[in-house]
């Protein structure tokens, strides 16, 4: 059975500047898999390259069986590729429903289900159907969050890639955020997760890779991946057998 999604040997640029170099990844059905890494490693790079926000220079991705290397990122959203970017990109001016409705793009002519919809997202996060004609941009950072996690869910993805959720929350907000990562997932979507902090990241995912200067140097189930002594050194230090509550 073929991955839902494969990266094979990407080249990633800005102009003449090379990110990432001959990355190469997969995600089947299901997974959540976590893709962690200093600062400039080419994390957000690889999920944008994902997305079909950046072409890359050499490389190929399949998504589904279909080559989407050259698709733009519209198209691959309505394939089933939905992406959450890093510093919560809200529509400040519009309330938390009107961003929702977005977010269903797809079940534009479909009104019942753009309802069916919300209320599900409603349900996922009770916050927010306290917030519904509030303005977006007054809502608090975990809030922001939920709605973008909310927005992303409304388009039905096969894949979610998340960028970088916890940043900046507050830690009891990160635990709620991650315990609804996990129970999207468990619904049925696919997850690609970028995260610094990798002790959640590997407590969330089953399996990982290891991104450092544009490459990948490590790679396997997140088990492994935390009795590496590279990872323990760099991402988890002291609290590699740590778990997450």
């Amino acid at each position: 059975m073929s991955a839902l999604l494969s990266a094979e040997r990407l080249e990633l640029t800005y102009g003449q500047v090379s990110v990432c170099r001959d990355v190469s990844l997969s995600i089947e059905k299901g997974e959540i898999v976590a893709l962690i890494g200093a600062n400039g490693a080419g994390k957000s790079t690889t999920l944008r390259a994902i997305a079909g926000l950046l072409p890359p220079r050499r490389g190929s991705i399949v998504f589904c069986g279909r080559d989407v290397t050259a698709m733009p990122s519209h198209e691959r959203s309505i394939l089933g590729i939905a992406l959450v970017p890093e510093g919560r990109h809200v529509f400040p001016f519009l309330t938390v429903r009107e961003n929702l409705e977005l977010g269903g793009f797809k079940s534009r002519n479909d009104s019942a289900k753009i309802r069916r919809k919300i209320g599900e997202i409603f349900n996922m996060f009770p916050r927010l159907s306290e917030r519904t004609t509030q303005n977006a941009g007054t809502l608090s950072g975990g809030e922001q969050q939920m709605l973008v996690l909310g927005r992303a869910m409304m388009s039905e993805p096969q894949l979610l890639c998340l960028d970088e959720p916890s940043l900046g929350l507050a830690p009891m907000v990160v635990q709620d955020i991650f315990r609804t990562i996990r129970a999207i997932n468990a619904a049925g979507t696919s997850v690609l997760l970028v995260e610094q902090n990798a002790r959640y990241a590997l407590e969330t995912a089953s399996r990982g890779y290891v991104l450092q200067t544009g490459s990948v140097i490590a790679s396997g189930s997140c088990a492994d991946l935390k009795q590496n002594p590279r990872v323990q050194e760099a991402y988890l230090g002291r609290i590699a057998t740590a778990a997450v509550s």
